[in-house]
């Protein structure tokens, strides 16, 4: 980690945060206009802020263009295929961006640390990401891959704040509990992880993730500057009057059934 992140105010990162998703959205209609294929790769220790990162960049986004792949534990079946078929299968068509919140690099973290894979199987993942990568970026993807980097200090605060409260609880799963008493094996793993495959072609961008405001400011940023884009925004649009239906009548409202008005 490099030098401790100063606090930002909350006004200065609201004004911040808006001014950024106004370019994201600027961003979305050049990825659609020119039919990009942009995947973008979250990784990085357990509450280290990746979801909340995720969630600043679609906030004001289209679904069907900007879309999140967060993949749950793989059936019996997926064990056994391809390792990465379970993930060429959310890759972009033209006009896309998807943002994998953890990606393939599940072997080379959580699956070695617990051991859900083999040795062979790691080795061989370490081998051929590199090479799965070269291939993704040779058929036209814009690849970027985050590490959020976190200290032990601030994700041991961030567990016990996600236990007191309600809205966050189901974001500390057994594993993350587990990932607390092994840091150094994942410190471990993630160096390996990094050895291999942080390459010229496909670098590992990490993000200092002890104050998440900053965070999230500078990925965005940083996300808004590996790809030019042009401001596409369209000239005022002119609200075409409505035109009066003669002789439609409103169906009855007794037919209709309403949420009750409970505020």
């Amino acid at each position: 980690m490099g030098h401790k992140a100063k606090s930002i105010s909350l006004k200065d990162y609201e004004r911040e945060l808006a001014r950024l998703q106004i370019e994201l959205v600027k961003l979305q209609s050049w990825i659609k206009e020119k039919g990009l294929k942009v995947v973008v790769a979250f990784e990085g220790r357990d509450a280290a802020g990746k979801g909340g990162t995720i969630k600043r960049i679609t906030q004001s986004l289209n679904p069907r263009v900007c879309r999140v792949v967060a993949l749950g534990t793989p059936t019996e079946r997926e064990k056994t295929q391809w390792y990465f078929k379970r993930y060429v299968a959310h890759l972009p068509a033209a006009g896309e961006m998807v943002l994998f919140d953890r990606s393939w690099y599940n072997r080379a973290g959580v699956e070695r640390v617990m051991g859900f894979c083999s040795d062979d199987e790691y080795w061989e993942f370490l081998r051929a990401c590199p090479n799965f990568e070269r291939m993704l970026i040779r058929s036209g993807i814009i690849l970027i891959k985050y590490w959020f980097s976190v200290s032990d200090k601030e994700q041991e605060r961030r567990f016990q704040s996600r236990l007191k409260d309600p809205t966050k609880r189901w974001k500390l799963s057994p594993m993350d509990l587990e990932s607390r008493t092994r840091w150094v094996e994942y410190s471990k793993a993630k160096d390996e992880m990094f050895a291999y495959t942080d390459t010229k072609i496909s670098p590992w961008y990490v993000v200092e993730a002890d104050s998440k405001k900053r965070a999230r400011l500078n990925c965005i940023s940083h996300l808004l500057g590996t790809i030019k884009y042009k401001d596409l925004t369209p000239e005022k649009i002119i609200l075409p009057p409505r035109k009066e239906l003669k002789g439609y009548v409103r169906p009855p409202i007794s037919e209709q059934t309403f949420v009750p008005q409970k505020y």
